[in-house]
């Protein structure tokens, strides 16, 4: 019997006073898995971005159960986006879309 994935998503804030693009967003969190647990560990986290809104400065991603605290770390060692100061906050994390987007009202 094949087991399923267990994920969470998260609820991401991004403070910074340049815009972000989508792209500049996935490169930095990527790297910051990578930098902090390697190939592996980022491998492990399987990291997806849902969705990003770039005037709220929020996004959506989802993780696996067991990788959520390391990528939850990752996210809080981010200090820069593109060479531009920038801190990514965690408001919330849920086993579900919809539960998030609830909560986040």
């Amino acid at each position: 019997m094949i087991k399923r994935v267990k994920r969470r998503y998260l609820l991401l804030k991004i403070d910074s006073t340049a815009a972000v693009e989508e792209g500049d967003l996935k490169d930095t969190v990527w790297n910051a898995v990578t930098r902090l647990f390697g190939e592996y560990g980022a491998s492990q986290a399987g990291l997806y971005f849902v969705k990003y809104d770039r005037e709220k400065k929020e996004a959506v991603v989802r993780c696996s159960l067991k990788a959520l605290k390391m990528v939850h770390a990752s996210i809080a060692s981010i200090i820069r986006i593109r060479s531009e100061p920038a801190v990514i906050h965690v408001l919330r994390v849920s086993g579900t879309i919809r539960a998030l987007s609830r909560k986040s009202d």
